[in-house]
């Protein structure tokens, strides 16, 4: 089946040059109108590129939603910027691989989506999300929301609240990792949200030393999965399922202008 990339760009020199870099690739791109479009084809499993013009408003989120997918879901994240763009440690946040700067170059870019795609199947055999269940703190104006987490990865986590938890931005959030006494504390975006509570984070705010205790619990679980093997294994299909927006989730779909 014929790959194909999902790209969100409005500068037509730079759509010529993806254009002829995807094809020579063998990748099909598809050119998206709109941030909602290219994300329901990603999230489709249609696209399993997607390339998104940072010079655009609601760029990063778009990325972000994206980098919220599983591995074996998770696209391959280029943004397309000028040099004189200022958010490239914002960008690599967000989720981005690479940052291709204008004026693109054909072979540039192809040697780009190469190396990101080779990247991406290293992380899919190394990464995933792990079920996780703790008790964490939502911050909501002047209340504070509890919930329990469902799973987690480096990037985000989704959880079961008590109640609906609001589409925000930078949501202060506070949590114990399971079998230390470490918590982790930062802020987050709440990507889609239902009205049972359940909900889908993402990461924007870690300080450094909580991501580095994220990360090695991460690789603890990583190395008990393959001792165990078959034992998690079966909490993977769950961790896709309570990831993925359900049918009654309100999705913040940014707007790219």
């Amino acid at each position: 089946m014929r790959q194909s990339a999902a790209v969100i760009c409005r500068d037509q020199p730079s759509l010529q040059t993806l254009q002829s870099a995807l094809r020579d690739l063998g990748i099909e791109p598809v050119l998206c109108p709109c941030n909602q479009e290219a994300l329901e084809l990603v999230l489709a499993g249609r696209c399993s590129t997607l390339i998104v013009d940072f010079d655009l408003r609601g760029a990063e989120e778009v990325v972000r939603m994206a980098a919220l997918l599983p591995p074996a879901q998770k696209p391959t994240l280029l943004a397309v910027a000028s040099r004189a763009w200022p958010g490239t440690g914002q960008a690599f946040q967000s989720g981005v691989s690479r940052i291709l700067y204008r004026p693109l170059d054909r072979e540039l870019v192809k040697d780009a989506v190469k190396c990101c795609k080779k990247g991406a199947e290293r992380r899919r055999r190394k990464s995933t999300r792990y079920e996780m269940k703790t008790l964490v703190h939502l911050d909501i104006e002047s209340a504070t929301l509890a919930a329990v987490t469902i799973d987690i990865s480096e990037h985000g986590m989704a959880l079961q609240a008590t109640e609906p938890v609001p589409i925000s931005s930078h949501l202060p959030f506070r949590c114990v990792l399971p079998g230390t006494d470490v918590t982790l504390q930062g802020h987050a975006d709440v990507i889609w949200a239902s009205d049972q509570g359940r909900a889908g984070l993402f990461f924007s705010k870690l300080a450094p030393a909580a991501y580095k205790h994220l990360k090695r619990w991460l690789q603890r679980r990583n190395r008990s999965r393959r001792e165990g093997k078959g034992h998690d294994r079966q909490h993977d299909g769950d961790s896709v399922r309570y990831l993925l927006p359900p049918d009654d989730a309100h999705v913040s779909f940014p707007v790219v202008e």
